[in-house]
């Protein structure tokens, strides 16, 4: 995919991209590579992959990550209640044990989860593992086979290649630091706040009938309050919201006395609401 096309098709999912992230994007389709965006939670990583999924027309495939997730829920389990149905009917069959077994651990037993789902899929998917800083260390280095070779282990199963290469997108919002084999597996990029110009162009976007001079105030009041000393900073998701809200209560200027009562939507802490407030 060039470039060009990156962009385009992105666009028409109302997510604006510069050239160096269209860039990213490119080079890791050409080498193979899974992508590890790093950034504050709410600039854009997750919709990324959301809007590369609707505007190539591939499924999206989702892997949401926690504290103490393991590899059996991210990638398989077997179908217990299935296999003892299947040995409860084979009981008195002359069969050995040996081809029973093959038999219980074969695919039609499987209950595939989102890494394995993807694997198996005949079509080119878009996997997003998602806020994988969340996951421990143990996942991580779990996760390594499957970044490297785009293929996986199931012990009693075997080896199971991706019959299409994904594109692999991985999100952090920094809550740790990885692994140098995870790092060199990835082709890493980092995503900020927007500038001002490209914020006033997200939100003129994405908020449809929002006047010129109430989005030009929005940008320059929560641009303002990113450079402030507050628990948590307004994101772009969080101000988009802000933005829709200010538009439904037909607020024309931020100095609408209607609008302290709106901060919660870009404010998440009470203490930053009240400093804001004043």
């Amino acid at each position: 995919m060039s470039i060009d096309e990156i962009k385009t098709k992105l666009k028409g999912q109302n997510y604006l991209c510069d050239d160096d992230l269209a860039t990213i994007v490119s080079l890791s389709s050409v080498l193979k590579k899974p992508i590890l965006l790093e950034g504050p939670a709410g600039v854009g990583k997750t919709e990324l992959a959301k809007a590369l999924a609707a505007g190539l027309h591939r499924e999206l495939i989702r892997l949401q990550c926690y504290e103490g997730l393991d590899e059996h829920h991210a990638l398989y389990e077997w179908n217990y209640q299935k296999q003892l149905l299947y040995l409860q009917t084979m009981a008195h069959d002359a069969t050995g044990w040996d081809m029973v077994q093959k038999d219980i651990f074969s695919r039609d037993f499987l209950l595939p989860r989102p890494l394995l789902k993807a694997f198996f899929s005949e079509k080119p998917v878009v996997l997003l593992i998602d806020e994988i800083d969340k996951s421990d260390e143990e996942f991580e280095s779990f996760l390594l086979e499957a970044l490297a070779d785009f293929q996986v282990t199931i012990p009693e199963f075997g080896t199971v290649p991706a019959n299409s290469i994904p594109l692999v997108i991985l999100t952090s919002n920094g809550a740790r630091d990885f692994s140098d084999g995870l790092k060199r597996r990835c082709v890493h990029y980092f995503i900020d706040y927007p500038d001002f110009d490209r914020e006033l162009e997200i939100i003129c976007t994405k908020v449809p009938g929002i006047s010129q001079n109430l989005s030009h105030q929005i940008v320059e009041f929560v641009q303002h309050l990113r450079k402030q000393k507050l628990r948590k900073k307004p994101s772009i998701a969080e101000t988009l919201d802000w933005a829709k809200v200010l538009v439904a209560l037909h607020v024309a200027s931020l100095a609408d006395e209607k609008v302290k009562a709106t901060l919660n939507f870009i404010l998440k802490y009470q203490e930053d609401i009240e400093s804001v407030a004043k």
